[in-house]
């Protein structure tokens, strides 16, 4: 038995995003159009939606989102009740929007709703309908049911979510893609990648998330060298594919002790999310190798995965392909956890925090304090 969530549709390929105006003009005549930095990134919607007569406002969202960053906007937009969010940009910007959507019509201080650190409280009213278009091939956050936000005063990243959060309308045009700095194209497909391992050894995978991983993860590891050194566009039509299979896995599956250290890492370092997961996942998938019992089910998971990527990063040899993969990562940029900016000192109370995130209860086995403190010292 199992509940599967996911957008109404799922337009993917190169163009589709020509046609975000018509789909909002379906919701209502007001949009807010949620965008990254570089607000001339977001000309050509802007101007697409008021050629179809559209009022449009904007938002943007300059870094990973923020608890205070929500609460500025949520004041500036307190009179404006738009009949549809649109986003264009990557996983952050498309969680800053997905936390507008949800917010907006509710009435309690954001805080009340978030997981962890705040009242982790339903919301009361339905979120506003949302159309997303990521810009990146890596978080899937396009079909997610949450928005990763961070809270500065307690120095952590959680989750604000609800099954009405997913999007209603997920664009995926990997033209939107293209030409990114080779730090974040690295850091987001590693992430993809991790996104679809990790719900696959998820204690809480089902057929349907079962069968988005099995596809996506050969597909993940065979495009990430063209991806990252040869920008080529064939793998980025791969990676975004593989990105939005992720994001729909995670949705239903959930995570694992990748993602369970990621937000604790994020929230101290303000880190890439991508980057921390990359520099983590060879250190996870060895802590679960070494506790896998041949003849059991997970041990079959994990030596799948293994094969993967032996035969992508390893020429086929075996048990070679994970410290391959954690050697071309970092000979391409990859950080480890200490020079993203965790001190060793600080592993016991990361080690500590990351045992009660959410994303832990998914992982495929129980991990001890030593446990986790090897793999953060593995991922140094």
């Amino acid at each position: 038995m199992f509940s599967f969530f996911s957008p109404q549709a799922i337009h993917f390929g190169r163009g589709q995003s020509r046609q975000t105006a018509a789909l909002a003009r379906a919701f209502g005549k007001s949009v807010l159009v949620v965008h990254g930095a570089t607000a001339a990134r977001a000309d050509w919607l802007l101007q697409s939606c008021k050629a179809a007569s559209l009022t449009v406002k904007t938002e943007s969202c300059q870094t990973e989102p923020s608890l205070p960053d929500i609460e500025a906007a949520l004041s500036r937009l307190a009179d404006y009740r738009p009949d549809v969010v649109i986003a264009v940009g990557g996983g952050s910007v498309i969680d800053f929007a997905k936390a507008l959507a949800a917010l907006l019509p509710n009435p309690r201080p954001p805080l009340n709703y978030l997981e962890g650190v705040g009242g982790g409280q339903p919301l009361e009213t339905a979120p506003i309908p949302m159309i997303a278009l990521p810009t990146t091939a890596g978080t899937g956050a396009e079909v997610t049911k949450n928005a990763v936000i961070s809270v500065p005063e307690h120095a952590v990243k959680v989750s604000l979510r609800d099954p009405r959060m997913v999007p209603q309308i997920a664009i995926v045009d990997p033209d939107l893609m293209q030409a990114a700095p080779k730090s974040i194209v690295l850091a987001a497909g590693l992430d993809a990648i991790t996104q679809v391992i990790e719900p696959y050894l998820s204690v809480k995978s089902n057929p349907m998330t079962d069968a988005l991983c099995l596809a996506a993860i050969p597909v993940g590891l065979r495009v990430l060298r063209d991806l990252v050194e040869k920008d080529r566009p064939q793998a980025w039509d791969g990676m975004a594919w593989v990105s939005t299979c992720g994001g729909l896995a995670l949705a239903n599956a959930g995570l694992g002790a990748v993602h369970g250290f990621a937000g604790v890492i994020g929230g101290k370092t303000n880190a890439p999310h991508g980057e921390i997961c990359g520099a983590l996942l060879p250190a996870v998938l060895n802590s679960h190798l070494g506790k896998a019992k041949p003849e059991t089910e997970i041990y079959r998971r994990i030596q799948w995965v293994q094969g993967v990527i032996d035969a992508h990063f390893a020429d086929g040899k075996a048990g070679a392909g994970i410290p391959a993969l954690a050697r071309w990562s970092k000979g391409q940029g990859l950080r480890g956890v200490a020079d993203m900016g965790l001190p060793q000192r600080d592993h016991s109370d990361v080690a500590d925090a990351a045992a009660k995130a959410s994303s832990m209860k998914g992982n495929p086995f129980s991990l001890s304090k030593e446990d986790l403190l090897e793999i953060l010292k593995a991922a140094q």
